[in-house]
């Protein structure tokens, strides 16, 4: 197993672990590479020697906030997608700060990575040679693989701002509230992204885009 291969298991007890130690995520742009990056600029979480004295009985300064944290999570479940197109993430989270489930868009359980289409159009025509009719969103994942008995009052943190389809599972799953990285309309006048705006706001499920306290989050394997 190598380092864009860990397998990420629905487990709230290990997801601090998990989340410390894995891989390479970058908040605003998860395409771009950067080089020569200084550890020492504000919005960097790496692991480094401590600069405070071993005297200071302060708490450590500079670790990742809940909100920051969870997406983080939700991002890196993202990376475990095998959609060549659009990676999406997703991380269920209690009212008491414990995760409680993490998805991302994939084919269903017992379904081949290989033998159904990845494709967003079809040369023919067919849409049964798309990915559409095949693909389960990461939001509906992430509540489906809860360890937890409901996702009533719970927050969802997604990468990617969820389209009406989810919309209706988060509200008759009882989420409270999602929390999104970005929303990507392919216009103005989307009927699903309109149509799941409409719902989450007529449920009264709180819905908020997520503010990074963070440019980045690094991890090294090498560094730990």
């Amino acid at each position: 197993m190598n380092s864009r291969e860990i397998a990420l298991i629905s487990t709230a007890t290990v997801f601090g672990a998990v989340a410390s130690a894995i891989a390479i995520r970058f908040f605003f742009n998860p395409k771009k590479h950067f080089s020569g990056i200084d550890s020492s600029l504000n919005g960097v979480a790496e692991r480094k020697a401590s600069s405070q004295s071993p005297f200071d009985p302060s708490k450590r300064k500079g670790y990742l906030s809940w909100d920051d944290y969870f997406m983080a999570i939700a991002f890196l479940s993202a990376e475990r997608s095998k959609d060549p197109n659009r990676q999406v993430g997703a991380c269920l989270v209690s009212e008491n700060g414990i995760i409680l489930g993490i998805g991302y868009n994939g084919f269903p359980r017992g379904c081949s990575d290989d033998k159904l289409p990845w494709s967003k159009k079809s040369k023919t025509g067919d849409p049964l040679e798309t990915k559409y009719p095949y693909v389960c969103h990461a939001e509906v994942n992430a509540i489906l693989n809860t360890n937890h008995a409901s996702a009533a009052g719970q927050r969802l943190y997604v990468t990617m701002f969820p389209c009406n389809e989810c919309a209706k599972i988060i509200i008759q799953s009882g989420v409270s509230e999602v929390i999104y990285f970005v929303e990507k309309r392919l216009n103005n006048s989307d009927t699903a992204y309109i149509a799941s705006h409409k719902l989450l706001s007529m449920t009264g499920v709180k819905v908020r885009k997520h503010q990074p306290q963070m440019n980045q989050i690094l991890i090294k394997f090498e560094e730990l």
